[in-house]
This record gives structure tokens, sequence and C-alpha cells, in this order.
């Protein structure tokens, strides 16, 4: 599946900032982990912290698929608000999905300050009512999340305009929020190593072939080679649709633009992450090279060549979005790129073991915030490698 097109800007910022080998022996592991992308990346690092000796393998060059693509915005947020999330599936359990969220974003910056990584900065999010119709049910959003805890205060409309300079009908402003770049920070979890605990990373090594059975798995590659393991994870993201024999996503296309750097930085009051109720949403960050970062126009289709063909025309609409928002950033696009994501009916990812498939774990983060999902599947797949009690497994399962 072709994942993207356009000129994603961490792609061009940062090139390919390390190399990996392709597959060209056969292995033995205790377990492999197909994909290596930020969701690959970040359960490798917690197998190898729990020392699990494990095989990473990915088909393509690493960090080429949707991480490249992503926007990389940390929000404890679901794209399924809270008070509908309870709806669905109780208080307790809604609560407590964005709770894992919240607490992801918090071990996300901790891992990184550990490991040496630079690509985390923590920053409040701002939720803005698009339309007036939006506003009975933010207000009734925001009541819900400061109900659950959250740090949350309601802004008018004239609070809003006064703080950050632009027209909405109200907003709640959310002190937990981060941003990041997945691309180096899969890239620079992937050079983390344990000493005494055996792992291995190849990439342009398409898996064609995997067999299940009660004492392992076995995989085959194009070029004839095999990965013996006890357990696998799938981190494959969207492309999961080619090992699950029920539907449990939809995929769409996404659209994102970058603008020209600017000399200064004349951007918004602390720089929050914006994003809006439309829907499809409109989202917006900065970058650390003085940049603004815009996406959504979402399209209800996967197909790449119909997603590609609409790339200039959504290039054009986000830039007039932003510009309308934001009348004297003369927002100028420098690089725009579309890409393929997944949505789930509660908003919620797949995580855990999928029993048509024996000794397999899924780490499925689909929806707008995907790289806090990561973050959680990592932790609960290595408790049920190590048979730990992990209580949440149940929230984010196939049989939910």
């Amino acid at each position: 599946m072709t994942l993207k097109a356009g000129y994603p800007f961490w792609l061009v910022k940062d090139g390919l900032p390390f190399t990996f080998p392709k597959l060209d022996h056969d292995v033995e592991t205790d377990v492999v982990i197909l994909g290596a992308g930020i969701s690959g990346a970040l359960v490798r690092y917690h197998l190898i912290e729990a020392g699990i000796q494990c095989t990473t393998v990915d088909a393509r060059t690493i960090g080429l698929g949707s991480t490249s693509a992503s926007t990389s915005l940390l929000q404890y947020e679901i794209d399924v608000p809270l008070y509908k999330l309870t709806d669905m599936i109780g208080k307790e359990k809604a609560e407590r999905s964005y709770q894992l969220c919240s607490e992801a974003i918090d071990k996300i910056g901790e891992l990184a300050k550990k490991v040496g990584i630079e690509y985390f900065e923590r920053k409040k999010s701002l939720y803005y009512a698009a339309y007036k119709k939006d506003v009975s049910w933010l207000k009734k959003e925001f009541e819900a999340r400061k109900a659950a805890g959250f740090d949350v205060i309601w802004l008018d409309a004239d609070a809003v305009k006064k703080q950050y300079d632009f027209e909405c009908f109200g907003a709640i402003l959310s002190e937990q929020g981060a941003q990041t770049n997945a691309y180096m920070l899969a890239h620079c979890l992937l050079q983390h190593n344990v000493k005494g605990v055996e792992n291995c990373i190849f990439d342009r090594s398409p898996v064609v072939d995997i067999k299940h059975s009660k004492n392992g798995v076995v995989l085959a590659t194009e070029t004839g080679y095999t990965i013996k393991a006890k357990k696998i994870v799938y981190a494959t993201g969207y492309e999961v649709v080619n090992f699950i024999d029920k539907k449990i996503v939809d995929l769409l296309s996404t659209y994102a633009i970058v603008s020209e750097q600017y000399n200064e930085r004349p951007f918004w009051h602390d720089e929050v992450l914006l994003w809006n109720t439309a829907d499809p949403y409109l989202y917006i960050r900065t970058t650390p090279d003085n940049r603004v970062l815009v996406g959504g126009r979402d399209e209800d289709f996967r197909d790449p060549v119909r997603r590609d063909k609409l790339l200039k025309r959504k290039t054009k609409q986000l830039t007039n979005d932003i510009n309308r928002l934001f009348p004297n950033l003369d927002f100028k696009p420098e690089f725009s790129w579309t890409g393929t994501f997944g949505s789930t009916k509660d908003g919620l990812p797949y995580i855990g073991e999928y029993s048509k498939l024996p000794n397999s774990y899924f780490a499925l983060g689909f929806g707008g915030n995907g790289i806090t999902f990561s973050l959680i599947a990592a932790e609960m797949i290595r408790d049920l490698i190590l048979d730990k009690d992990n209580k949440d497994v149940p929230l984010f399962s196939f049989d939910r």
C-alpha cells in the first residue's frame, strides 16, 4: 500500500539519519516486530528494556511509511469526544482511555529525556468551536473533561480573541499537550540498545508469508530468508487490513502543509496546539525551525491515485484556512503531502492478542493521536509477553 505522496517535511528536513541492512540470512529470535515506524520503534524499546530478545523487520527503508507523514501532535484527546465516548462505553472506561493518553504524553517526555532525544516539546492545546452550533456540545465536553480531573479552562469568544488573536465561538484550553517529530523520534529510539540483549533491525525486507502455530511463528521474506520466533508483534499501522479478517478500521486520506521558514516567530500566544470542531477538523502547530504546520481537509477514501490528485487543491484550501484564521501570518506553503490514516468506530486503537492468529500481538494506534496510542501499546504488549497483569488490556481488545 502506498501510504503517502508529496514531500513530507520531516523527511525533507532530516533525510535518512541512519542506515540499516537488508535481511540476508535466516534468523531465530524470541520476538519479531513487523514494522519499524514509530509504533514498532516504541515496542522494540520497551521489549529490549525488559530484556526480551527481538528482531525488527520492515518492508521499506526505516520511517518511510506513515511515520514520515505524521504531523506529530501529542494530545490526550481522542477523536471521539469524552462525553460521546462515555455514552458509547461507559464513564469509567472512557475516562480511563483519556487518562492513559495523558499519561502517555508524560512518558514520551520522560523517555526522550532518558535517552537524550530532543524531539519533544510541551505545549498547551486549544480546541475551538469552528461554528456557533458547536458551542453547546463543546461546553459539555469541557465539563466532562473537568469532571475527569483534566486541567482545562473554558474561554469564550472574547477571551480567545484577546489571548490568541483569532475569531471563534469559544474554546477549551488544556494544559496537557506536546509535539514531536515522529520520524526522528522513531529513528533515535531504534538506536537504543541494552547490553546483553540481542536485537537486530532489518529494512527493505518485505515479508511475503507468515505462518502461525501454537509453537510460534515463521516469516518468509521475498528473498527466501526466514525468521523464526516465539511471538510476533504486528506494528504495520494501516496495512494491518492485510492480516485481520474483520473490519476494524476505515481508511481515509488526510493532507498537510508546512510554511516557508519565518525570520522571526510571529505566531500566536504560547504557540499552543490548535484544532477545531469542524468535520474534518483543522489542526495547526509550529516547528522548532520557525515554520507553521497545518493539516486537515480529510477525504473518505484511501485510493492513492484519487488521494494524490487532490494534493494541489488541498494545499490551496489549507493555505486559505490558516490565512483566514491569522491574516497577519501571511502563510506561504513550502512543503505539502498527503497520507492514509485510520478511524475506528469509537476512536480507540486495537492493541493486544488476536485469537485467530496464535502467538500474535497487535499495536494499532489508529486515530489522530496514534503516537500516544503506540506508547500505550508498547507497554501493554511488553506486559502480555511477560505474563504481567495489565488491567487496561480489555479497553483496546479486538473483542470489545
